[in-house]
C-alpha cells in the first residue's frame, strides 16, 4: 500500500496543518498542550537517524522508548518495545533499571506510565501537545457536574463509571473514587459485566462508541437501553426518566480518527475489492462496527493479519500508520486503508524524529525534558481503578 496523492486524494503543498504535524506549532483552539520548548533539529537533517542511535547509545540502559502502534516507522525504528498504551505503560514499570521512560505516544499514556512507573523513574513526552481529543472531551469538572446530574436524578448510587484506559488521569481518579474500573479495547466485555455486578446502571466516559459496540454487540443490550449524555447541554441533554431508564449512560465523545469511518467506506470497499474482509476497531461507530466483518482491539487486528492466509484480502479500519505498516509486514496478502482518506491521528503524529532527537540529546546533556507528574493524590485513586481491572476475572 501507498501514500500517494492518488490513492488518499493529499495535496503536498505545505498548509499550516502540515507544519502542526510537523510540531512546529501548537493550535490552543484544537489540541491541549503547550508549545514544545527547546530547539528541534530541523525535519530535514539528514543526520537525524545517526543523532538518534548515538544518543540512545549514550544513554543505554538508562532510557526506555516506548512506541505506541498509531507511531510514524522513523520513530517505531528507535521503539525498545511497541503495543497499546496499557501494554506499553506495564512495559515500563517493568522496566525499573531505566531512569528515564521516553513515551511516543500522547499525553493520557504518559500519565499512565508515571502512575505505574517507581518515583525513581521519569517519564517523558517528546511534545507536551501529543494530545488525544478524545481524552479531552471529558474534563473533570464535566464529570463532577455529570455525577452531580446523576445524584439529583436518584441513580448516582446504583451506577458504576467504567472509563475507557483513553481518559486523562483526572477521570481515571473520578472512576477510582466512585468505585468505578478502567477498561481497554481488549477487555471492555469484562470490565462491563464486573460493573453490572456491582449496579444497575454504567457511567461509561470517555468513547461512546465502544461503550455503545461492547454493550450492544457483546452484552446483548439494546440500543434503546443506552442514553448520549451531552456535557454541553444542561443534565446532559436528558430528561430524569431517560437517565432512570437507561442502562448504560455513554459519554458524548469519540476517537477523531475511528469515528471518521463510515458505512458507505465499508459498502464502498466491498464494490471495489469483492471477497475483502473488513476487520475494525471497536471505537468505530456502531453501524459500521455492525457491518464489518471482524472488530477487534489494536492487538486483535496486529494478530488476524498474521494469522491470516496468504492471498487473503483485508481492508483495516484504524489508524493509517499502523495499516501502512501492517500492509507493507504482510506483502503476501491485499491490507488497505478502510476509508479513501487520510486518516492520522494528527497529535499522535506530532512526535516525530526531531521530537526525539531533541529529547534523547537533552537527557545525554544533563537536561530533562517535558517531564510528566501526576499528582499524588490523583495517582492514587487512578492506580486504584487500574488496579480493579486488573484484578478481574
Amino acid at each position: 500500500m501507498t501514500t500517494t496523492t492518488e490513492t488518499y486524494g493529499v495535496d503536498p503543498t505545505p498548509t499550516p496543518l502540515a507544519l502542526l504535524l510537523l510540531g512546529r506549532e501548537a493550535d490552543p483552539n484544537s489540541e491541549r498542550g503547550v508549545e514544545c520548548p527547546g530547539d528541534l533539529p530541523p525535519a530535514s537533517d539528514p543526520n537525524l537517524v545517526e543523532r538518534a542511535r548515538a544518543a540512545k547509545a549514550a544513554l543505554g540502559d538508562r532510557v526506555f522508548i516506548l512506541g505506541h502502534h498509531y507511531q510514524r516507522d522513523e520513530v517505531i525504528e528507535f521503539a525498545d518495545v511497541t503495543g497499546d498504551s496499557f501494554k506499553l505503560a506495564r512495559d515500563a514499570a517493568n522496566k525499573p533499571e531505566a531512569e528515564y521512560i521516553v513515551f511516543c505516544g500522547v499525553h493520557f499514556m504518559a500519565e499512565s506510565a508515571d502512575i505505574l512507573t517507581s518515583s525513581a523513574q521519569q517519564v517523558i513526552l517528546p511534545d507536551l501537545a501529543a494530545g488525544c481529543s478524545m481524552a479531552d472531551m471529558a474534563t473533570a469538572e464535566q464529570v463532577a457536574e455529570c455525577w452531580d446530574v446523576l445524584t439529583e436524578a436518584g441513580i448516582a448510587d446504583v451506577t458504576v463509571p467504567v472509563s475507557y484506559m483513553n481518559s486523562s488521569a483526572d477521570i481515571k481518579a473520578f472512576t477510582g473514587k466512585h468505585g468505578g474500573t478502567i477498561c481497554t479495547s481488549s477487555n471492555a466485555e469484562r470490565a462491563l459485566t464486573w460493573a453490572y455486578e456491582q449496579g444497575e446502571k454504567v457511567l461509561f466516559l470517555p468513547d461512546q462508541h465502544l461503550g455503545r459496540n461492547t454493550a450492544v454487540r457483546d452484552l446483548g443490550l439494546s440500543l434503546d437501553d443506552c442514553v448520549l449524555y451531552n456535557p454541553h447541554k444542561p443534565n446532559g441533554g436528558l430528561t430524569v426518566e431517560q437517565l432512570r431508564n437507561a442502562k448504560m449512560i455513554l459519554w458524548r465523545g469519540h476517537c477523531s480518527v475511528h469515528g471518521r469511518f463510515t458505512l458507505d467506506s465499508v459498502n464502498d470497499v466491498r464494490a471495489r475489492i469483492p471477497g475483502v474482509n473488513v476487520l475494525v476497531h471497536p471505537e468505530c461507530k456502531y453501524e459500521v462496527v455492525d457491518a464489518a466483518d471482524l472488530v477487534g482491539s489494536t492487538e486483535y487486528i496486529i494478530k488476524a493479519l498474521d494469522a491470516a492466509e496468504p492471498g487473503s484480502k483485508w481492508a483495516i479500519g484504524t489508524e493509517l500508520n499502523l495499516v501502512r505498516r501492517l500492509a507493507k509486514a504482510h506483502p503476501d496478502k491485499e491490507v488497505v486503508f478502510l476509508d479513501r482518506a487520510v486518516c492520522f491521528c494528527s497529535t499522535m503524529n506530532r512526535i516525530d524524529l526531531p521530537h526525539l532527537v531533541w529529547a534523547l540529546e537533552s537527557l545525554v546533556d544533563g537536561r530533562v525534558p517535558n517531564v510528566i507528574t501526576v499528582d499524588p493524590e490523583v495517582a492514587k485513586y487512578s492506580k486504584a481503578a487500574l488496579d480493579r481491572m486488573l484484578a478481574l476475572p
